[in-house]
């Protein structure tokens, strides 16, 4: 009987001298996402843990007021964006020159930082001496309102900032998904007879439905979250009546209340889960 050729045990893989520098690397950022990102979001649900923070927050009026106008903020701000990000896409697809440079002009509010621009509109609507109230109605010898001190425009405002803002990037993703349809459905829709409301119907909106619907909850995660659009232009007035729930809880610090501040992100919580697990369970589709 032939010997068996024995074969020498296997060596333990080494890492490379590059790999375990890549690994030392991400120390670092694992410490600061530890310290900035991990341990204040612990810290902050330790201070929510008393059912009393919650009684004391669902018994101020001011929290009730906060929690319509995020409903009234997601209802109308993403609604109105998403419908015009999908017919400006439509119309971005042109390919005449103009049409190319008004692109530029367009994705320029979502390029720009949010503090300049947001605080250019609040001195524009200043009823002393912003441009508006001095310039325009001044043209007309009527007295233009204060804009910011009256609570439907203000949040009114707030929206059109929002949707000023967030509008270009939503259009361009859904551009990139009309980019994606075959140019030869529409050359047949074409020979067919099919109107331009035949062919959204019947090849546009089919291809991008799921596009638009998980864009549409993505845009709602991230608008609950949006701190800029109502902070920097209301400050949450008059009279704490425009505040959204990012913003409260700077409300609440202010009057150091932390345990509230914390409690009023908390809250969030339940509104904010079950959108993330349908975005990712249409994701997995």
């Amino acid at each position: 009987m032939s010997d068996s050729l024995s074969l020498p045990p296997a060596s333990p893989s080494t890492l490379s001298q590059w790999e375990r520098a890549g690994r030392w690397m991400l120390v670092p950022y694992l410490l600061i996402f530890f310290l900035f990102v991990l341990y204040p979001v612990c810290y902050g649900l330790w201070l929510a843990r008393h059912p009393e923070s919650y009684v004391k927050l669902f018994d101020d009026p001011i929290f009730f007021r906060t929690a319509v106008n995020t409903l009234v903020f997601l209802v109308v701000a993403i609604n109105v964006k998403m419908v015009m990000a999908m017919v400006l896409s439509g119309f971005f697809l042109n390919k005449q020159w103009w049409i190319k440079a008004l692109s530029l002009l367009f994705i320029l509010p979502w390029a720009l930082p949010s503090i300049p621009t947001i605080l250019s509109v609040r001195f524009m609507l200043n009823p002393e001496w912003g441009v508006i109230n001095t310039q325009i109605f001044q043209l007309t010898g009527v007295d233009g309102p204060n804009w910011l001190n009256d609570t439907t425009l203000a949040l009114s405002f707030s929206m059109v900032m929002h949707v000023w803002k967030s509008l270009p990037f939503w259009t361009l993703i859904l551009l990139a998904g009309r980019m994606a349809i075959p140019a030869e459905q529409y050359e047949a829709a074409s020979v067919d007879g099919a109107s331009s409301w035949q062919k959204f119907r019947f090849i546009t909106w089919p291809s991008m439905r799921t596009l638009y619907l998980t864009s549409t909850i993505l845009s709602m995660i991230w608008t609950l979250g949006d701190f800029n659009s109502v902070y920097l232009l209301t400050g949450g007035g008059p009279a704490d009546l425009t505040h959204v729930l990012a913003t409260l809880g700077i409300r609440y610090l202010r009057l150091d209340q932390v345990d509230l501040a914390m409690a009023s992100i908390v809250v969030a919580l339940p509104l904010v889960l079950p959108l993330v697990f349908f975005m990712m369970k249409r994701l997995s589709k």
